[in-house]
């Protein structure tokens, strides 16, 4: 434009002057929508331009479990470091030469590069989220080798290792490390043989590997704590992970008062948020060194790990809820054997993997010579022949004579626990006459009957119409559930002048008074009694655990069993625990000789003998009847794998909660199980992640659920 006697060429009319008004406007919003548009830079350019960050990024999809280039613009490059969280846009197309759309989303750098080998265009990343660096190169290969183990992704097992982010736990300063504290003294490690000497191991900085029995009685928080004192004095770290946070706080509690404060921190939910992040970050920023915590401590990232114990591997907690649902135990195992730490795997019972973990050499067994356990342990009484004499219906007796007199004599003397097992346990088939459980013929998976009352396999579907007992011949089949809603009416009113507590799921005790009293509790909500344990205690209702449709039923009854007993008083001190089952079965034989190892080393043989697991490896794939039997067509299996079913999954109570696993409501799913032979299991996870991979991409019908090693199998 060129002016002239002060009036422009343009804009003489009202008109011309909205419409140049109206072009300077386009062109503003053009430039700023251009300034908008990330610019994007192909992979060839970037060696003379920009470097590339490698990320993670936030999408738990199994076809998308690798990891994607961008562009570090040169204002991020500083903070743009591997370990940091981002923001990227993901999902964009190309048009034009230039990404756009796609959504934000978030991940982490892996790695910095100098160049890419994508071709394409590269977006850059749009906006680095913190330059605390929480994913380090250790974490990231556990989560990976997690992720192999259990046919998950990457993105899953990094969600649950590293905690959501809090800006203000991250702008405080960690404090210094302290110096590493002596070598604690033996303690009560002197009643187990090689005790001593696993802890002189960890104090040299060695890396012992051993499943403990721990003795009854209330040390073993002591005995953990011990354990990791002596990796502390040894210069190296220690974790520490239990079932839930009362052990927690037990455990935190009693290494305190060993290495004083500020050498180790409590990580459980009931911290909260924003103050559980700030432990997290003292322990990866290195300046703690030790780790209490329950389920999600199992990924914390100690430096120089020394020791990863575990205590009550059996418990069900332990095992996430989450996808890809791995299990603290296999958890630990792999950082033990990767980061050259010691392991301790301990608890009052033993599981059939602890047990497979001593027979095959990997790990030595810690226990305490059979004297030693006699010793601390109580008397335990069953439902004998002279009960059978004195009382004719004491079999069959909730509450049989014998029960009754544990009972009134424990109250002479202190607080009597009763443990009830749960409302809701749906037990499996068993011979009437011998309570042998009802399997197939076929693949030794349990009987169900069906709607018409006919009996089938819940593994592989197979019809029994011509059920026999292998045992002892007998054709008829018991399935018994016993209800204990009113348990503490009913003792109230036997004992009324006798204050009765509860503990269970609404309200968990932490401990009671060692005053008479009787305690009700569920399994894992018994509290501890002060003044040396309770006088005695009642376990009700055995076949309601024993009965379950569960392979580990009798080893699960037996850990509830000894958790509770493992709270009553020495024998030499009056302690007695009647338990309230057949007395000729294996679990409550185990129980009153109190030998879980030898129970485990049993079950373990006889699960060899059938191919169960841990002995061989298991998947379980669950969807539509059709996604399944598809899914197992395309599935490249091991050489050797037998599929069993699939079945039809229960449908769940709609008047429970949905838990992870569940159908959707209104659909009707199946489930079928893949065996394969030992050493076939990291083949087993790679060929069913592969085949849920292939049918993402094609986005052939619906998604399958896929878990590997299953712990609730029928």
């Amino acid at each position: 434009m060129s002016r002239e006697n002060g009036r422009s060429e343009v804009g003489v009319g009202a008109s011309g002057a909205g419409e140049q008004l109206a072009l300077i406007r386009d062109a503003v919003r053009e430039k700023k929508a251009d300034r908008a548009k990330p610019r994007t830079w192909r992979g060839a350019e970037l060696a003379a331009e920009l470097p590339v960050a490698r990320v993670l990024v936030d999408k738990g999809l199994v076809h998308l479990d690798r990891y994607f280039d961008y562009a570090v613009p040169a204002a991020m490059d500083a903070e743009a470091q591997p370990g940091v969280r981002v923001r990227v846009r993901f999902g964009a197309g190309e048009k034009g030469g230039r990404r756009e759309g796609g959504k934000l989303v978030s991940g982490f750098i892996v790695e910095r590069v100098a160049e890419s080998e994508y071709r394409g265009v590269l977006a850059p990343l749009a906006q680095v989220l913190s330059p605390e660096r929480v994913l380090s190169p250790e974490l990231l290969g556990l989560c990976r080798a997690v992720a192999d183990r259990y046919a998950g992704t990457l993105a899953d097992v990094v969600q649950l290792a590293v905690p959501p982010r809090r800006a203000r736990a991250e702008a405080k300063p960690s404090p210094p490390l302290l110096a590493p504290n002596a070598p604690p003294e033996v303690g009560s490690w002197a009643r187990y043989g090689a005790g001593p000497g696993f802890l002189a191991a960890l104090t040299r900085g060695d890396a012992p590997r051993a499943v403990w029995t721990a003795l009854p009685g209330a040390t073993w928080p002591q005995e953990l704590a011990r354990a990791a004192a002596a990796a502390l004095a040894g210069g190296r770290g220690a974790l520490v992970v239990v079932p839930d946070g009362r052990a927690a706080a037990r455990v935190d509690e009693a290494l305190g008062e060993l290495i004083g404060e500020g050498r180790h921190v409590l990580l459980t939910a009931d911290a909260g948020p924003e103050e559980r992040y700030r432990r997290w970050l003292a322990v990866s920023r290195g300046s703690v060194r030790a780790v209490i915590g329950t389920r999600a401590a199992m990924f914390a990232p100690v430096a120089d790990l020394g020791l990863v114990a575990l205590w009550d591997d059996g418990d069900s907690s332990h095992s996430d809820p989450h996808a890809p649902q791995p299990h603290a135990r296999e958890v630990l195992i792999q950082r033990s054997a990767g980061e050259r730490a010691g392991f301790l795997l301990g608890g009052l019972s033993c599981t059939v993997e602890a047990a497979q973990l001593v027979e095959t050499g990997w790990a030595r067994p810690l226990t305490a010579e059979r004297e030693q356990v006699r010793t601390a342990a109580p008397l335990v009484r069953t439902i004998g022949e002279g009960d059978e004499a004195r009382d004719a219906a004491a079999r069959a007796a909730r509450l049989p004579s014998m029960a009754w007199q544990v009972v009134r004599d424990g109250l002479t003397r202190g607080p009597v626990l009763v443990q009830v097992p749960r409302r809701g346990y749906a037990p499996r088939l068993a011979c009437e006459r011998c309570r042998t459980p009802a399997r197939c013929r076929a693949c030794a998976g349990p009987l169900e009957a069906q709607e018409a009352g006919a009996l089938a396999c819940a593994w592989c579907g197979r019809a029994e119409p011509d059920w026999h007992c292998a045992e002892c011949g007998g054709a008829r089949l018991r399935a018994q559930i016993v209800g204990a809603r009113r348990t503490a009416e009913e003792l109230g009113r036997a004992f009324p002048a006798v204050p009765v507590r509860t503990s269970g799921r609404d309200h968990v005790l932490t401990t009671v008074p060692g005053a008479p009293a009787l305690v009700v509790s569920t399994p894992g909500a018994e509290p501890v009694a002060e003044g040396g344990g309770y006088a005695a205690a009642l376990l009700l209702d055995g076949w309601a655990l024993l009965g379950r449709p569960d392979l580990r039923a009798g080893e699960e009854a037996l850990r509830r069993w000894l958790g509770a007993a493992a709270l009553v008083r020495r024998q030499a001190e009056g302690g007695t625990v009647a338990v309230i089952a057949e007395p000729t079965l294996r679990p409550v034989q185990a129980l009153v000789r109190w030998d879980p190892v030898g129970h485990a080393v049993r079950e373990l043989a006889e699960r060899a003998e059938l191919g169960f697991p841990p002995v061989s490896r298991m998947a379980s794939v669950a969807g539509r009847g059709e996604d399944v039997a598809e899914l197992l067509r395309t599935a490249e299996l091991p050489p050797g794998a037998e599929v069993l079913g699939p079945v039809p999954l229960p449908v769940p109570d709609p008047g429970r909660p949905r838990r992870p696993g569940d159908p959707p409501p209104g659909e009707a799913w199946e489930r079928a199980l893949v065996r394969v032979r030992p050493g076939q299991g990291a083949a087993l996870a790679a060929a069913l992640k592969a085949a849920r991979a292939a049918r993402l991409v094609k986005r052939e019908g619906e998604a399958v659920r896929v878990r590997i090693d299953p712990p609730d199998l029928g």
